[in-house]
């Protein structure tokens, strides 16, 4: 592909912001650069490389010359824009959950499954973040003893409900300190100095839609149905960083040590398992990094083959933005 222009659909937003930074950081080649958002940001100016850019209404007819579109604007807008980027020529790799399970669309996870970006028909689908999070520092594992069952308690971040909501994290934190009572707008509940169950809507089975995303995710990025996974996902007082405890139940044993090296080496993740001083993955430690951090790695004894590890990822980075960017790479190589 030739040097693209590049639009981003939701720049307002936190995940659009940080599109803006990796660009730069990543020096990711931009002929043109469009920054696109609901009408009340129209006119207001963010500067890249140098240069303000105002920002334009995203519109059906936003899209004229655009290669590529970077989309984090919700699914509603996702699903009433996107049609028409994919019309006027644009390959978009949206981060909504709109297109994510259409059985044509790629859903990708750049250190697990690149070969499927070439399959798209103008849409490439971001995963979930709780499921990027958990699937690039166990895929490694899988290749080498395939999993057979994934159990994942996640400990998700405000900024997954995105920026209005790590601002409510922080007023909140300050209003308890001083004695006052909360503000609630965000979150259904209070944030800060809590956790509760993820506060996404609960189904017939008792199970959430971030749940369900992840079971359904990891079986189309593996490319697996046979795959068992099921989540508890619970919202906790961190800004950026998502962890998770996973536990998994292998088809062969591997050693603990043999899945320490796996890992040392693995792309997109970063060792943290230092038992001496009791030193693992934190979410302060996380975010801001490209990498998932992994650790807490032991045997799981009550499974046949069962591993048990922690993990944690910077949610707005990998878990969202990164993982577009490194698929708009990838797409500028085809």
């Amino acid at each position: 592909m030739k040097k693209p222009n590049v639009a981003i659909l939701g720049v307002t937003g936190a995940v659009g912001q940080e599109f803006m930074q990796l660009l730069e950081e990543r020096n990711f080649p931009v002929a043109e650069l469009t920054l696109l958002a609901s009408a009340r940001s129209v006119g207001k100016k963010i500067k890249f490389r140098g240069k303000e850019i105002a920002i334009r209404e995203a519109t059906p007819d936003s899209f004229k010359g655009i290669d590529i579109v970077l989309s984090s604007a919700g699914g509603s807008v996702s699903k009433q824009l996107v049609p028409h980027a994919v019309k006027a020529g644009a390959v978009v790799v949206d981060n909504t959950s709109a297109f994510r399970m259409v059985p044509d669309v790629p859903l990708v996870i750049p250190e697990i499954n690149p070969e499927d970006i070439r399959k798209h028909k103008g849409i490439i689908a971001n995963p979930n973040c709780s499921t990027i999070i958990a699937l690039v520092p166990i895929f490694p594992i899988h290749r080498a003893a395939k999993i057979r069952r994934l159990v994942a308690a996640t400990y998700q971040a405000a900024s997954g409900a995105g920026a209005k909501a790590m601002a409510e994290l922080e007023k909140q934190a300050m209003e308890i300190l001083e004695k006052k009572k909360p503000t609630l707008s965000v979150f259904p509940h209070q944030i800060a100095f809590n956790l509760f169950s993820h506060n996404s809507a609960i189904d017939a089975t008792g199970y959430c839609e971030e749940e369900i995303k992840m079971v359904r995710e990891t079986k189309k990025i593996f490319h697996d149905d046979q795959i068992k996974v099921v989540a508890t996902c619970v919202r906790v007082p961190v800004f950026r960083a998502h962890s998770e405890a996973l536990y998994l139940e292998l088809e062969k044993k591997l050693e603990v040590e043999e899945i320490r090296k796996l890992l040392s080496k693995a792309q997109g993740v970063r060792l943290i398992d230092d038992r001496q001083k009791n030193y693992f993955p934190m979410p302060i430690d996380a975010s801001g990094k490209d990498d998932v951090l992994v650790g807490r790695i032991r045997e799981d004894d009550t499974v046949s083959n069962g591993v048990a590890l922690f993990v944690s990822g910077d949610q707005i980075r990998k878990g969202a933005a990164l993982n577009a960017i490194q698929i708009a790479e990838i797409l500028l190589k085809s």
